[in-house]
């Protein structure tokens, strides 16, 4: 399989590390955000293959993060996975309208994050 640049956006350093884990166990390339701006910031400058975003971030929050994204040619297109503790029906359907491409909640599988995580990648690829 091809390397991808994978961006994780999330305050957790804990599940930061875990995904860390994960995506460079198959080879690809990690960063990180801890915050909703740098998120936006590192998005627009790495162009990332693919990101992953939690919706409860400090100061600009994962909902605001994907419109911000999916405004803008240049990162309209990059593949996004919700990746949060947000369980109720109304905000899975609130991210799939605004654009995301898959919605996963915390805690989660490991294996399952790497699955659909593939899954996007390939579809973009």
């Amino acid at each position: 399989m091809a390397s991808f640049k994978i961006l994780l956006i999330e305050d957790d350093e804990i599940t930061a590390n875990l995904v860390r884990f994960l995506v460079e166990r198959q080879g690809h390339e990690f960063y990180w955000a801890e915050d909703g701006t740098t998120g936006l910031e590192k998005a627009r400058e790495l162009l990332p293959d693919a990101l992953i975003l939690d919706v409860l971030l400090p100061y600009l929050d994962g909902f605001s993060l994907l419109y911000e994204l999916r405004a803008k040619s240049e990162t309209a297109n990059i593949p996004v996975l919700m990746l949060t503790g947000k369980t109720r029906e109304s905000d899975i359907v609130q991210a799939l309208e605004m654009g995301a491409n898959d919605y996963l909640i915390k805690p989660f599988q490991p294996v399952e994050l790497t699955a659909r995580l593939n899954r996007l990648l390939r579809a973009a690829a």
